[in-house]
């Protein structure tokens, strides 16, 4: 029993299309190779399905360059001359407007200006005071930012300092008394010391007073504090 004719016409059902190709596909270049062997024949095959996928078959004896090559000087034509006019085409028109663009830039700067009439020349002041409007505004934006900046971090700072010297004023004054006495009399100067606590309004400071003569004492460690005998 034979095959059925097969309607040629689009298939329809997309896996059906699928299948179909491949099959075709393998065959075609299964006959294209048994050409190539039998008759000698230089043979470039390219196939594109529907889904853009190329496949392609070239006899071993040659390349898919000369056989092109062969066939524009057998046919008398040039398959590249389209596409190289196309590029020439895109090539000049990206020159006009770089040339074009380089002369807008000329005249921003003030050079090139003998070829425009005085509609241009006042177009061409507008424009130029938008764009120092718009560079201006950008200037202060950025001045503005950063003076805020810097008024945050002088802030931060200035509360760690009150800080810190609140801390401080609440450290217990016997502590930082007996450190002292101990430094005193580490020493070989051991006179009768009496000693008293004077407070200024912006820090603390502590006296050391000697009846007699007056002598230095060792700093207890603190920036703002001084420690004296009087």
């Amino acid at each position: 029993m034979g095959r059925g004719k097969i309607e040629i016409k689009k298939i329809e059902n997309s896996t059906n299309r699928q299948v179909t190709y491949s099959k075709r596909r393998a065959g075609l270049i299964k006959k294209a190779e048994e050409l190539t062997v039998l008759c000698d024949a230089q043979i470039n095959l390219i196939l594109i399905s529907g889904s853009r996928k190329v496949h392609h078959y070239c006899s071993p004896s040659t390349d898919i360059h000369t056989v092109m090559d062969r066939y524009q000087q057998l046919t008398d034509s040039d398959l590249w001359q389209p596409q190289y006019e196309g590029m020439q085409k895109t090539l000049n028109h990206l020159k006009e407007t770089n040339n074009n663009l380089r002369k807008q830039i000329r005249q921003r700067m003030g050079e090139d200006l003998e070829d425009l009439n005085m509609n241009e020349l006042l177009a061409l002041e507008r424009e130029m005071d938008e764009s120092i409007t718009v560079v201006r505004d950008k200037k202060y934006h950025v001045l503005t930012t950063r003076t805020d900046t810097a008024k945050k971090k002088w802030k931060n700072g200035q509360q760690r300092y009150n800080s810190l010297v609140q801390d401080l004023v609440k450290l217990e004054g016997v502590e930082i008394l007996d450190y002292a006495c101990a430094s005193i009399e580490a020493s070989d100067y051991k006179p009768p010391i009496a000693m008293s606590i004077a407070s200024r309004p912006a820090d603390v400071g502590y006296a050391f007073h000697h009846s007699a003569g007056q002598s230095n004492v060792h700093d207890v460690g603190y920036g703002f504090h001084e420690l004296r005998l009087a």
